[in-house]
């Protein structure tokens, strides 16, 4: 793999498995590849992003008493998801995954720990109360390494990886995304993605090729 290709692996955490307070649809099966290709060393720079709420976050149904989960309200003026209570700072579900050894990752980029932004995106947070979507600094990291494409796998391929790829190049790098390292939270998105996808001109990578 070139030197100025970085691996970015999107939120790979318990709660997203099945059995996790917001599961995605066969979330556990991209564990095995995503672990494999870590230990086979072909990247230079390994990132990691990780789910880091704090208790009450702004996205949870239960913070907005009458919500229910996957209903939508408008938080700072733009549309709003509201989950399920998930990647609670500290507790085993928002840990990176323990069947992948993470040893070769680099950096671990943290999002969504501002009580009242969401955040899907490795690369910004979702809008805040100014109407600004904050960077997690990641593009910085990865220009400061002459970083210029980057592939994306990880979770969940609807939200937090589209939304990835989608600012990786609205920032001026090259992005893929790994499908098969990737699952979505319902399959019925799949096909909007692909859209999303080649409306962006973002690459898709099966790595079983």
């Amino acid at each position: 793999m070139p030197a100025d290709t970085a691996l970015i692996v999107v939120d790979v955490q318990p709660d997203f498995m099945p059995g996790g307070a917001l599961a995605c649809h066969q979330g556990d099966a991209i564990v095995p590849g995503i672990d494999r290709l870590l230990r086979r060393g072909l990247y230079r720079h390994v990132v990691a992003t990780q789910d880091w709420h704090p208790s009450g976050h702004a996205s949870f149904a239960s913070s907005h008493p009458g919500t229910k989960a996957f209903g939508q309200i408008l938080l700072h003026g733009q549309p709003q998801t509201l989950w399920p209570d998930h990647c609670v700072q500290g507790t085993p579900g928002a840990a990176l995954h323990p069947g992948i050894d993470w040893s070769a990752a680099d950096v671990v980029i943290r999002k969504g720990s501002h009580r009242e932004v969401d955040s899907y995106s490795g690369f910004r947070e979702n809008h805040g109360p100014q109407g600004e979507r904050p960077s997690t600094g990641l593009a910085g990291w990865l220009r400061d390494r002459g970083v210029t494409e980057v592939h994306v796998c990880g979770l969940a391929r609807d939200v937090c990886v589209l939304w990835t790829v989608q600012d990786a190049v609205a920032l001026g790098f090259r992005a893929r995304l790994l499908w098969d390292l990737s699952r979505p939270v319902t399959p019925q998105s799949d096909d909007a993605t692909r859209d999303a996808l080649h409306a962006g001109g973002i690459g898709v990578i099966d790595t079983t090729d």
